[in-house]
């Protein structure tokens, strides 16, 4: 039973993460599109705001659920109480990051720093445990990939740092050329670090059913 249940929640942690992702990349284009009518532009951007929020979730459970499932199949020896406490500290991090986007908070407030602050450990946790040489190999790939995953969230931010600014000044003054082509500048900067993400999540899945060895 616990098997099955952390093989289905590993898959829908993929399934929600790919899945919101291509919903909010076409939303994006609409967002950057100037032939869509202002409103337009700002009712696609709440809506990618909101669906945004389904990557965000999955990508905080896939430790603790591939932790969990690793560990009821025998790939790794762990006590119950790290179990536990990776699953404390994923929904810790899941309340914080809601709590930061209900909120919009400022990009220099204490909340926002304490996500960042969290992300840069996992990076640098994520790595640490994956050449430690005490796991198997495919799970170390796994974590490799999940510690890239998340550098490039934070490349994606940096990238559309001029996106907020520039999309309030186009809804508060009207479109102008100064406006859209931040917008889209930005939009288009995080593209491709959008798909270099689903490119390492197919890669993860992949890792994941061959389970290489050598």
């Amino acid at each position: 039973m616990i098997i099955a249940t952390a093989s289905l929640l590993h898959i829908l942690v993929l399934v929600y993460w790919l899945g919101g992702d291509l919903g909010v990349f076409y939303a994006s284009t609409l967002v950057s599109n100037p032939k869509t009518s202002p409103d337009g532009r700002k009712t696609a951007a709440q809506i990618l705001a909101q669906v945004d929020m389904a990557p965000r979730t999955a990508m905080i459970l896939t430790l603790p659920t591939g932790l969990t499932l690793a560990d009821a199949m025998g790939y790794v020896a762990l006590a119950d109480l790290y179990v536990l406490l990776a699953w404390v500290f994923a929904l810790f991090w899941l309340a914080l990051a809601w709590y930061v986007h209900l909120k919009h908070l400022a990009p220099s407030s204490f909340w926002r720093r304490a996500d960042l602050g969290v992300r840069f450990l996992m990076i640098i946790g994520l790595l640490g445990f994956a050449v430690s040489g005490t796991l198997p190999l495919f799970i170390a790939i796994k974590l490799v990939i999940l510690a890239s995953t998340i550098i490039l969230g934070l490349l994606i931010r940096r990238a559309l740092a001029p996106f907020g600014p520039a999309f309030a000044a186009m809804i508060k003054d009207g479109p102008t050329p100064e406006s859209d082509t931040l917008i889209a500048k930005s939009l288009n900067q995080s593209r491709p670090l959008v798909v270099g993400i689903w490119m390492l999540l197919l890669i993860a899945a992949l890792t994941g059913i061959m389970k290489p060895t050598f």
